[in-house]
C-alpha cells in the first residue's frame, strides 16, 4: 500500500513540476517578446530553447505510462507544448498508454512521417491496438513497410472484434519440440538472450506447430536435464480460441491464477498467446465502461474536450432523462388538486424520488455485479426480480 501512495505521490509531484515548468516558460518568454532590442528574433530563440530544455529533461526522465498520466492532465494548449517535447523514439509507448480521446488529440497534431515512426517502434499486437485510431493512409503505408509474417499477423488481429481474445492475444512466443532434452532446451532460451514478457511456460509444438503441450518454467529448472521435454511437459494446459469472448477468457485467468496461456485455432495449430497483463488492460477498460454507461456517457471524455464534442458524448442520456422528467411532471400535474388539498404530500415527493433513486441504483448494481460474475440466469431471474421488488417496497 505504502508503494502505491508513494507512486500516486510522485506522478502528483511531477505533474506539478511539469505545470510550473511550463508557467514559468510561458512568462518568461512573454517577457521578453514585448522587450525591444536588437536582434530580438534571434534572442527569443535561445531563451524558447533554453526554458525548454529542462522540461524536456524532466520528461526524458519519466516512465511512458507517467508521461501519458500528465498529458491527460493537461490543457490542450500545454498538453501539445508537452508532446513536442518527449522524444521521437517514445512517441509510440506514450500513444498506447494515453486514453483514446487524448490520443486523438495527439495523433491529429502529427503528420504521417511523424506516426508511421511512431507505429514502427510498436510490436505486432500493440500496433493492433494503435492501427483502429491511424489515418487510412498511414495504416496503408505502415502494412506495406512491414515483413509479410508481421502484416499477415496484424490484419489478423485487426479482424477480430475488440471482446474476443484474438484481439488481445500477442504473437511473442517461445515454443520447443516435445523430442528434445531439457538441456537442449535450456541451451536455446541461453542463445535467445532474453525472453518475452511475462513468459512463465513455453509451449510445446510438433513441425506443424500443432500445440502439444506446455513447459512450465518452474518444472524445467528443477527437473533432471537429461529427460525430454515431451516427459515434463503438462498437456491439461487452458488454451483458448481466438474466437472465444474476452471475457470469458478472463474469468478463466482469475480461476487458474494464469499469467500466459496459449491461443490455437480450430486445427489446434498455435497462432499466439494471450498474458495477464493484457487481460487486466481488457478488465480495466470494461470496467471503465461500466462506470461510464452508468453515468449516462457513451464513451471516455477527454477532460479538456471542446464544448460541442462534450455534448455529442452526453446529450443522449440527457435527453432520456429530461423525457421521463416531463413524464414524472405530468403525473404529478394529475394529482394537482390532491396536493393543494393535503399540502403535506408536495413534501413527501422529493423523498419518495430519492428513496426510489437511491434502490434503483442498488439494485441495478448487484444484477450488473451478478451479471459480470455469470450468476445471474433465467432459472433464478425470477426470483431475483421479486427479492428486489420486496426490497424497493
Amino acid at each position: 500500500m505504502a508503494d502505491i501512495q508513494e507512486t500516486k505521490e510522485s506522478l502528483s509531484e511531477s505533474l506539478q513540476q511539469v505545470i510550473s515548468l511550463l508557467e514559468k516558460h510561458k512568462l518568461i518568454e512573454d517577457l521578453v517578446h514585448k522587450q525591444d532590442m536588437p536582434k530580438h528574433d534571434l534572442v527569443e530563440s535561445l531563451v524558447h530553447k533554453q526554458n525548454l530544455q529542462e522540461l524536456q529533461k524532466k520528461l526524458d526522465l519519466l516512465h511512458p505510462a507517467d508521461v501519458a498520466y500528465i498529458l491527460e492532465a493537461l490543457p490542450l494548449e500545454q498538453r501539445l507544448d508537452v508532446w513536442d517535447l518527449v522524444k521521437a523514439d517514445r512517441d509510440g509507448e506514450i500513444l498506447l498508454e494515453v486514453s483514446d480521446a487524448v490520443r486523438q488529440t495527439l495523433i491529429a497534431d502529427m503528420d504521417s512521417d511523424e506516426l508511421l515512426a511512431a507505429a514502427e517502434q510498436l510490436d505486432t499486437d500493440e500496433l493492433a491496438d494503435l492501427a483502429p485510431d491511424l489515418p487510412k493512409d498511414v495504416l496503408q503505408d505502415l502494412l506495406d513497410s512491414l515483413d509479410s509474417q508481421n502484416r499477415e499477423r496484424l490484419q489478423s488481429a485487426l479482424s477480430y472484434p475488440d471482446d474476443t481474445v484474438g484481439a488481445l492475444m500477442d504473437f511473442d512466443i517461445v515454443t520447443v519440440r516435445q523430442d528434445v532434452s531439457l538441456e537442449v532446451a535450456l541451451r536455446y532460451l541461453r542463445r535467445l538472450g532474453s525472453l518475452p514478457d511475462h513468459t512463465d511456460k513455453l509451449f510445446v509444438v510438433d513441425r506443424d506447430d500443432i500445440l502439444l503441450g506446455v513447459l512450465p518454467l518452474k518444472r524445467m529448472v528443477v527437473s533432471d536435464l537429461d529427460d525430454s521435454v515431451g516427459d515434463v511437459m503438462a498437456i491439461d494446459a487452458v488454451m483458448f480460441n481466438p474466437e472465444d469472448i474476452a471475457d470469458e477468457a478472463a474469468k478463466a485467468f482469475e480461476r487458474y491464477d494464469l499469467v500466459t496461456a496459449p491461443v490455437v485455432d480450430e486445427k489446434n495449430k498455435l497462432v499466439g498467446r494471450i498474458t495477464v497483463d493484457a487481460v487486466m488492460d481488457f478488465i480495466r477498460d470494461e470496467a471503465e465502461s461500466d462506470k461510464l454507461s452508468m453515468a449516462g456517457l457513451r464513451e471516455e471524455e477527454d477532460f479538456f474536450a471542446s464544448v460541442w464534442k462534450s455534448v455529442q458524448n452526453r446529450w443522449a442520456w440527457l435527453a432520456i432523462n429530461l423525457v421521463t422528467a416531463l413524464v414524472a411532471s405530468r403525473v404529478i400535474g394529475l394529482f394537482e388538486g390532491s396536493i393543494e388539498k393535503i399540502v403535506a404530500l408536495a413534501a413527501l415527493m422529493p423523498i419518495v424520488a430519492g428513496i426510489g433513486g437511491n434502490s434503483g441504483n442498488q439494485t441495478t448494481t448487484m444484477i450488473v455485479r451478478g451479471l459480470a460474475l455469470g450468476q445471474i440466469a433465467s432459472h433464478n431471474m425470477k426470483s431475483l426480480i421479486t427479492k428486489e421488488l420486496g426490497v424497493a417496497l
